[in-house]
């Protein structure tokens, strides 16, 4: 398993914590690392993207409401939820990642975690948002390839 998925797989496990057990992030994080054993490069980007959800969560839980027409965010899947909320952070805030890469990544752990239908339908939602996106979804804005940026 690359560094990026596994770090994509502990944001989801993180996020979804949360929507249960709110409170003070900073202890959060560091009761959620105790018995993890992670790669420093692994665990910042997985920081990183639990921190620009944190941050951003009402936005894309917009953009989530926009793009899965007749569903309210509060009753899917929590797994779903933070799923596409990862997602969305990376197609609308990390231009280095193309929109491909994260909703490959998306439905891979949205299939792992939840299930098959999980998967069909997190990338339902997260293909009519990549098209209403003002980039190319295969390229990263740096010019360097999928692969290159995800280390593989």
């Amino acid at each position: 398993m690359g560094g990026r998925h596994e770090a994509r797989q502990w944001a989801v496990q993180f996020l979804f914590q949360r929507d249960f057990n709110e409170g003070d992030i900073e202890s959060a994080l560091a009761e959620f690392w105790r018995d993890k054993d992670s790669g420093d490069k692994a665990r910042g980007f997985a920081e990183e993207l639990i921190r620009g959800v944190e941050g951003r969560k009402d936005e894309l839980d917009k953009l989530i409401r926009k793009y899965a027409e007749h569903w309210d965010v509060k009753r899917m899947g929590a797994v779903d939820r933070n799923v596409m909320r990862v997602a969305l952070y990376e197609m609308t805030q990390r231009p280095d990642i193309p929109p491909v890469v994260s909703i490959n990544e998306a439905v891979e752990i949205a299939k792992d975690l939840s299930g098959v239908e999980s998967g069909k339908f997190v990338n339902g939602i997260l293909d009519r948002a990549c098209k209403e996106q003002d980039r190319p979804a295969r390229a990263a804005a740096s010019g360097r390839s999928a692969a290159a940026k995800e280390g593989k």
